[in-house]
């Protein structure tokens, strides 16, 4: 038995699979330059990091560049442009979701996203409008592996970081929720990351569906 009273979720590679979205916000900067289109899996296991991950496979560059900063809001434009052309949740999702729902266990987001992403996503996708609470990466002072968005959200939903799971598909995820104090669960359907070895992020639990989650509880 487990004294979890809500459950906590990274939003890209974990809730939605939104690398198709991503890197078609890319390539259309590579297109107006001249460049061919990169097929999505060069993008895929990079997607959960963002901008910083899509503007490194589509042009090789590093935050620490001159110039990245503008080419950072290119993509953010051509990304917001299209936010949920191709993007849904991942399978299993929804009934993930429902069942929270139906045990009266709320839920929530805490993502590395920029709020002006995650705010018209969480309202427009159907499957997330349940969400009790949303944090992103410019929420707090700080983006995970810092705990500080993870602590934000638990005390939006008045609760304990123990009493609280935290669900991602990156090592990030896992840092955070464990410096913050929750539970975590490293789930393998997701981007994974650079460290795709899940065994080596210290998580509480492994999950391989988004029914897994449920057992936790």
């Amino acid at each position: 038995m487990t004294n979890i009273q809500a459950v906590l979720f990274d939003l890209d590679g974990t809730l939605i699979d939104s690398a198709p979205d991503l890197g078609s916000a890319a390539n259309r900067m590579r297109e107006r330059r001249g460049l061919p289109a990169l097929a999505l899996h060069r993008y895929r296991a990079m997607a959960g990091a963002g901008a910083r991950g899509m503007l490194g496979v589509a042009f090789g560059v590093t935050p620490s560049m001159p110039g990245y900063v503008t080419l950072k809001e290119e993509f953010f434009q051509s990304y917001e442009a299209d936010l949920l052309g191709h993007t849904a949740a991942f399978e299993g999702i929804a009934d993930l979701l429902a069942a929270l729902s139906a045990r009266a266990l709320p839920w929530g987001i805490v993502t590395n996203k920029s709020e002006r992403f995650t705010t018209p996503i969480a309202a427009r996708m159907p499957v997330l409008r349940g969400c009790a609470v949303a944090v992103s990466g410019d929420t707090t002072a700080h983006a995970k592996p810092h705990p500080a968005p993870v602590l934000e959200a638990c005390k939006r939903l008045d609760l304990e970081p123990e009493q609280v799971l935290y669900v991602g598909d990156d090592e990030r995820d896992i840092q955070s929720g464990n410096a913050a104090g929750t539970l975590t669960a490293a789930c393998t359907w997701g981007y994974l990351g650079a460290n795709r070895d899940v065994a080596t992020w210290h998580a509480s639990h492994v999950v391989h569906l988004p029914s897994d989650v449920l057992a936790i509880l």
